[in-house]
């Protein structure tokens, strides 16, 4: 297996050997360290790499160059090598043009020259890159396949459950892919029952549960014991928060999570407005990084899980699982969030998991390749997820109930769905109903302020309209207002009164 490559690019001789140098010392041993005086040259070599596969990593380029410049080369390497990572070497003057290069050619870091020490300036910057590149990198497959039917709800639980949890798979499409012919016939099945699950130890297993590739695959479903400092029900961002923060202060933490770490926020194709992040991160990238560092602190994680009741007894907390298991605790932090809002409107329910999706534009962009694809929503998960998926389909159109986009919608994403010449976008509009036997063939779109209905072809349809409160569980226990959500802060306060239920600590 050939080694990464990271390619450095300068006309000027001794910056190109001082980085070379830099480079080959601190990842010589892991990596193939590669340079060129030009960005032609670069490119030429670049070519060659393509031709035999090999991968590249990451670019360290120049801006100032002749000929071809370093955000000119980078947008062209990127054709060739478009996950490589970005790195361009400024000098102090020429800033301006490094923080344009951030969304000329997604740059993810400049650095001023000279980096020296490269301990401080240098390595801590690309050992974030290299790391995050390797994270998605994934060599000659050898991983879980699966095989299945394109319009399979049960073949996208499948899909959209490993990809929330970031583990690496194969999807071949029994109809469609040859492949799918000589993997059966590999493995000597002349009928199964699909989705068919494939192992790299070549176990099979048909049309099986989430729960069940959950514990072939090593992820934790039951916790290691009955007592916790605290426990966490959920783990999107405000869960993985608390654990990260009680577990770093040397309370013993168990966090539960129903899906995938990074709960809804963790299905973002892209978030750019997130501090400290100025080419932005995927929502699934946020959920690997607060993952790793709760479990750096010892958190225990048990996905997929679910909390089905909360008691209290004395002074513990009793966490009731979907398992009939039970978790006790001091204290329990709730974080559970939301739950997608269904469509409902005549033939969505039907063809959920066949062209109706709910949150999952980064499983199924693949599935709308040259095809029509609606978007139901206009918060910043729809605008996200617009622009994810317009890389895909042919077209992608927003379904809108308000009169603008600005309304829910982050001011940049309006700027950038507005300027896209494939996304369309229907104000004042609703689906009304959505066509198809097996999977998603057109939708009926409603004008609410004319009462005009049009049928339009669609390959896909993604709800994202909003979410209601995961707390039907909570009722008895803890107070929660007429939509779901928990009553805590000052709303607890009523007529001037303090909670009914008495608070035996002092108050701040």
């Amino acid at each position: 297996m050939p080694k990464p490559v990271i390619f450095s690019v300068d006309d000027d001789p001794s910056v190109l050997q001082a980085i070379t140098r830099d480079l080959r010392k601190q990842y010589g041993e892991s990596f193939r360290i590669m340079r060129a005086n030009s960005g032609a040259d670069a490119l030429e070599a670049l070519r060659e790499l393509r031709k035999t596969n090999d991968p590249v990593a990451l670019f360290v380029v120049d801006q100032r160059m002749p000929q071809m410049n370093g955000v000119e080369f980078l947008g062209a390497a990127l054709r060739l090598y478009p996950d490589a990572k970005r790195v361009l070497l400024t000098a102090y003057a020429d800033t301006d043009a490094a923080i344009n290069a951030i969304n000329a050619v997604s740059v993810h870091y400049y650095l001023l020259k000279p980096w020296d020490p490269p301990e401080e300036k240098l390595y801590p910057v690309l050992d974030d890159l290299l790391e995050d590149w390797l994270a998605s990198y994934r060599p000659a497959f050898e991983g879980i396949r699966i095989l299945g039917h394109r319009w399979s709800p049960e073949a996208h639980a499948i899909k959209d459950f490993l990809a929330r949890n970031q583990v690496p798979y194969q999807y071949l499409d029994v109809d469609l892919d040859p492949e799918s012919s000589q993997v059966l016939a590999h493995f000597q099945i002349e009928q199964a029952i699909f989705p068919l699950v494939i192992y790299p130890d070549a176990t099979l297993m048909e049309n099986p549960m989430p729960g069940e590739v959950a514990q072939k695959v090593g992820l934790q479903t039951h916790a290691g014991k009955t007592f916790y400092d605290l426990s966490i029900a959920g783990g999107g961002p405000g869960g993985l928060a608390a654990a990260v923060y009680g577990a770093s202060e040397g309370l013993s933490t168990i966090m539960i999570e129903r899906h995938a770490t990074g709960g809804q926020a963790g299905t973002s194709s892209r978030i750019e407005n997130y501090l400290g992040f100025p080419s932005g991160l995927s929502g699934a990238d946020l959920a690997r990084r607060a993952t790793a560092q709760a479990k750096r602190f010892g958190v225990e994680i048990l996905s997929p899980q679910e909390t089905v009741g909360l008691r209290i007894e004395g002074p513990y907390r009793v966490l009731t699982l979907a398992d009939g298991g039970e978790i006790v605790s001091h204290a329990v932090v709730v974080a559970v969030g939301l739950t997608y809002r269904k469509l409902d409107v005549p033939g969505a329910e039907k063809l959920t998991g066949a062209g109706v999706y709910y949150g999952a534009a980064l499983t199924e962009a693949l599935s709308c390749q040259d095809q029509p694809a609606y978007i139901v929503g206009a918060g910043n998960s729809a605008g996200q997820a617009a622009m994810y998926l317009v890389q895909f389909a042919s077209k992608v159109v927003m379904v809108v109930r308000g009169r603008t986009l600005e309304e829910k919608m982050s001011q940049y994403l309006v700027d950038r769905i507005n300027a896209h010449p494939n996304i369309e976008v229907m104000l004042d509009s609703e689906i009304g109903e959505v066509h198809g036997d097996d999977h998603v063939e057109a939708v009926t779109v409603c004008n609410r302020q004319t009462g005009e209905d049009v049928v339009r072809p669609a390959t896909a349809l993604f709800i994202f309209i909003g979410a209601i409160p995961c707390t039907s569980w909570l009722k008895g226990v803890i107070d929660l207002d007429s939509y779901g959500f928990a009553i805590t802060g000052p709303q607890l306060i009523q007529n001037g009164r303090p909670p009914k239920v008495y608070w035996p600590l002092d108050r701040d």
